[in-house]
């Protein structure tokens, strides 16, 4: 969703205000992640394979401990790898469709609910 031209000026006015009262907490938060988003998904999936190979050796040797173990590894690389994937971003003219004058401001789903409840 796109900001105005004065909700963009006063988030603007307000990120100056901030870097003014408390440039240290500023500059904390405004930090870049130390690795790069590839380095994290090759890191994430080769975490996930080890936790499958883990998981899979606790099934042939019948051990609960070391497939809870796997499992957390399997799951955090998987979790590691996907949250450094940033997916193609929507512009708000792709997203914003033109309103056509004679139709309800209601969705396709809300309208087939309402026929349902007999309203």
């Amino acid at each position: 969703m796109a900001l105005s031209e004065r909700e963009q000026k006063l988030l603007d006015e307000l990120e100056r205000g901030l870097y003014e009262s408390d440039s240290n907490f500023a500059s904390r938060v405004s930090r870049k992640p130390k690795s790069s988003p590839a380095a994290r998904l090759v890191t994430g999936v080769l975490l996930a394979m080890i936790g499958l190979s883990v998981l899979v050796f606790s099934v042939v040797i019948q051990f609960v401990v070391f497939g809870v173990v796997g499992f957390a590894f399997m799951l955090g690389g998987l979790v590691l790898a996907s949250t450094s994937w940033s997916g193609p971003s929507l512009s708000a003219e792709k997203v914003a469709k033109p309103r056509k004058s004679g139709i309800s401001s209601k969705s396709f789903f809300e309208d087939r609910w309402d026929k349902r409840q007999g309203g």
